[in-house]
């Protein structure tokens, strides 16, 4: 376990003289402590990646391939090592934490697979002045990339900005969460094996001031951000011209239609809502049932929320474990009970089930509004708000009342319904008798509106990361 930036191919402690200190959520303990980074090892970090992306460029894709699945099996071979780290740093349930580390695998042999499936492309320019003329479009990399990421995929939503940059021959430096840096340092390591040009993965732990200076320096290509909304469009907004790819979270809805089986709709959406305590930007948050089925389906989802495993996520049938830390602990007993004040009810939970190790009780509201925080907001805790819709003409409008867009879940039997809720509903990605935590590594991922901009999935984030050059002769 590294607690030193990792930067041009070489470990640095140098940094401004503090400190950064990682804490186990469940029980406070320290972790390690990791030099915070000041404005010097920034900018090696940066001249490090421009300094390597003409010879990462340059690198023949099936190399670039070939190292991916290297570190595919050097990730697989400490499989159980990284879900533990994970499950310290960032209090992910271990059992969702080796969920993780066997999605990072996958993310990476996608991004193997892009680079060799990445070919030139033949156009048509044969006519008017392009007579006689062949035309030829090759995706050229963009140059370094700057990535910042949040605490709660410490590997994965990593692993889904460097490896299809490291497919596309761009040079990245990640500024991860302070909160959960760890793993990324640890895959630092394993690329540290890979042979790759000195400068190609770049690691610094720093604050946000340290921080913008990756964002605003022209050497940066793209700016990769995953995280709030609020500092997500912040940083676009002083990334200079830089291409901008944000992936920003919501708060996720579920439609629930009659004809649904509703024991396992019930089921499916309370471990949507409540796994690794809420805290995945396609976390259930709204749930909206027809009015046909509102009163049976609430019955049973309160009943599936009450069997909801709270405690330590150690222990491999813990679903919702510990907030990331205090502050977010108060926040959401603030936000819940602001809610009450203003009419909500509670029909699950509302508590504190203990403030030592930041467990917060699943719970469930009804009677809230675009106007409450638990409603209109991204709560990114162990709360779900249950509301009545007359149908789903009036779920979907419902749904669509969010400034957010990222995923939406529709349970419904009628095929019609589904085509309907496929062509109206504001989102990036509609999930059929699914919840919209659902996510497949090679799909497009991303939202609309205050949920981001562009796509990740491996073959997507390569064409973020690139651009079309057209050769005529």
């Amino acid at each position: 376990m590294r607690s030193e930036h990792y930067i041009g191919g070489r470990w640095s402690s140098a940094g401004d003289g503090t400190f950064n200190s990682v804490l186990d959520p469940y029980n406070g303990e320290v972790v390690a402590r990791i030099p915070h980074a000041a404005a010097a090892q920034m900018d090696q970090a940066i001249a490090a990646a421009h300094g390597a992306r003409a010879e990462l460029a340059a690198l023949p894709a099936e190399e670039r391939a070939d190292r991916l699945e290297r570190l595919a099996e050097a990730i697989a071979e400490r499989h159980e090592d990284l879900a533990q780290l994970i499950r310290r740093e960032a209090g992910k349930p271990i059992a969702y934490a080796r969920t993780e580390v066997s999605r990072g695998i996958t993310t990476v042999k996608l991004a193997a697979a892009e680079a060799r499936r990445l070919k030139d492309e033949v156009i048509d320019v044969d006519y008017d002045a392009g007579k006689g003329r062949t035309a030829i479009v090759r995706r050229m990399p963009v140059g370094p990339v700057a990535a910042i990421t949040p605490f709660n995929f410490p590997l994965n939503l990593v692993l889904h900005k460097l490896a299809p940059a490291l497919a596309m021959g761009c040079p990245v430096v990640l500024k991860p969460a302070p909160q959960a840096p760890l793993t990324a340092l640890a895959l630092a390591e394993l690329i540290d094996t890979l042979d790759l040009p000195p400068g190609s993965f770049n690691v610094v732990v720093c604050g946000n001031e340290v921080a913008e200076r990756l964002v605003t320096d022209a050497r940066m290509a793209m700016l990769s951000f995953t995280g709030s909304d609020k500092v997500g469009w912040k940083l676009k907004s002083i990334s200079g011209k830089k291409k901008v790819a944000l992936e920003l979270g919501g708060n996720a809805a579920v439609i629930v239609d009659e004809g649904s089986d509703l024991s396992a709709t019930a089921k499916s959406v309370a471990y949507g809502a409540y796994l690794y305590a809420g805290q995945i930007c396609i976390s259930t948050q709204r749930i909206y049932a027809v009015d046909a089925v509102f009163e049976a389906f609430r019955e049973r989802l309160v009943e599936e929320v009450g069997r909801v495993v709270s405690g330590d996520p150690a222990k491999d049938d813990v679903v919702n474990g510990p907030l990331i830390d205090d502050h977010h602990f108060a926040r959401i007993g603030t936000w819940v009970s602001e809610a009450q004040e203003a009419g909500a009810e509670v029909l699950c939970g509302g508590r504190p089930l203990d403030a030592a190790h930041r467990l917060y009780a699943p719970t469930l509201l009804t009677g809230t509004d675009p106007a409450m925080k638990v409603n209109g907001e991204e709560v990114f805790g162990p709360v779900a708000v249950l509301e009545r819709a007359t149908d789903l003409n009036e779920a979907i409008r419902l749904v669509n009342d969010s400034r957010y867009g990222l995923q939406a879940g529709v349970f419904t039997p009628n095929e019609a319904h589904v085509r309907q809720a496929f062509a109206e509903l504001e989102v990036g990605g509609v999930i059929i008798n699914g919840v919209p935590g659902f996510r497949v590594d090679g799909m497009p991922y991303g939202g609309v509106k205050d949920s981001g901009l562009g796509r990740e999935g491996p073959r997507y984030a390569m064409h973020e990361m690139s651009e079309p050059r057209v050769l005529i002769y």
